[in-house]
């Protein structure tokens, strides 16, 4: 069959089911740039192989600063669910397109399901309710799933459902004019697809987090920075990018053994206790250790060779 995409390169992995029946096929991807949108299939998401072995996944609406619409809540359980299975990634850079990361809930696209849910009755009414929460609450909880490392790279307004987003991922960086706000008591609602769940976890002060979330109020960059939202601020958004590169790159030249099983058990410590988190690990390394690529690391440490020297399996 003839490339559809030529001059691109694409994810090599089979065809699969997707929740609703239809059938998932390889995306196209292109290098880091946002002049083109989204890349089909996507309307809203726009995927890119910036280096080797690492995948960038840009919010790509920024006529309407990336604000989250219907689409967007599909495609991107449908995007990480592709990413997880890629063999050949092993880190993902989540970043926005234009002048915002995300302006948060597309109140306009989104209005008819929030506010005249369909049912008979008052039963069914909050049935589905629950099941369009529950889906999309599975939009950020699947970047946590996924067991490449996400990282992302926030620049100008970060509101309500980004804030969601980000807390889902493991590193956070952002420009120094970057700002984040827990929007959702604004509109009259509790915020419900993740940010009262993570961002207590992640700031680890429960005082700022009932702050932040109580009176909608903006947190800047070096409030994010000193309170542990993210671990790096940037003068602008391509030293941003630029870094993130960087990170990625330390990250994707690891042994994705390694690196794989060091996020999934990281993620499990944080929702266990330490005597629960250290069985997971004995059970976990008790297979994972047998990889040759503790070899392969020791060895290339011994030859003082750095990590981006040494040939790992994919995984």
């Amino acid at each position: 069959m003839a490339d559809p995409h030529p001059g691109r390169s694409t994810y090599r992995i089979m065809e699969s089911p997707l929740p609703d029946g239809r059938m998932w096929r390889p995306v196209p991807v292109r290098t880091m740039s946002s002049s083109d949108g989204p890349t089909a299939p996507f309307t809203t998401l726009a995927v890119s192989q910036p280096a080797e072995s690492v995948t960038h996944v840009q919010l790509h609406r920024p006529a309407k600063l990336n604000a989250m619409n219907k689409a967007f809540w599909r495609e991107m359980v449908e995007c990480f669910q592709q990413i997880s299975d890629d063999q050949t990634c092993r880190v993902v850079l989540i970043s926005g397109a234009g002048s915002t990361f995300t302006a948060g809930l597309d109140l306009m696209d989104m209005a008819g399901d929030i506010l005249q849910p369909e049912g008979d009755d008052s039963a069914r009414i909050a049935w589905n309710v629950r099941k369009l929460i529950k889906r999309y609450q599975e939009t950020f909880s699947v970047l946590e799933k996924c067991p490449k490392p996400v990282v992302a790279a926030v620049h100008g307004a970060c509101i309500g459902g980004g804030v969601d987003l980000i807390t889902a991922c493991d590193i956070r960086l952002c420009t120094q004019d970057a700002w984040f706000q827990v929007k959702e008591v604004d509109i009259g609602l509790a915020a419900d697809v993740g940010t009262l769940q993570r961002l207590p976890k992640v700031i680890g002060s429960r005082s700022l987090v009932n702050e932040l979330a109580l009176t909608a109020r903006k947190m800047y960059a070096d409030e994010a920075k000193s309170s542990g939202l993210v671990s790096r601020v940037f003068p602008d958004q391509e030293a941003m990018m630029a870094g993130a590169l960087d990170m990625a790159a330390e990250i994707a030249a690891r042994s994705p053994v390694a690196v794989q099983g060091t996020k999934i058990n990281l993620i499990y410590s944080r929702d266990h206790s330490v005597a629960e988190g250290l069985d997971y690990m004995a059970a976990w390394n008790m297979s994972m250790l047998q990889t040759q690529d503790v070899m392969k690391s020791a060895q290339a440490a011994m030859e003082k060779k750095s990590p981006k020297e040494t040939l790992f399996s994919k995984l």
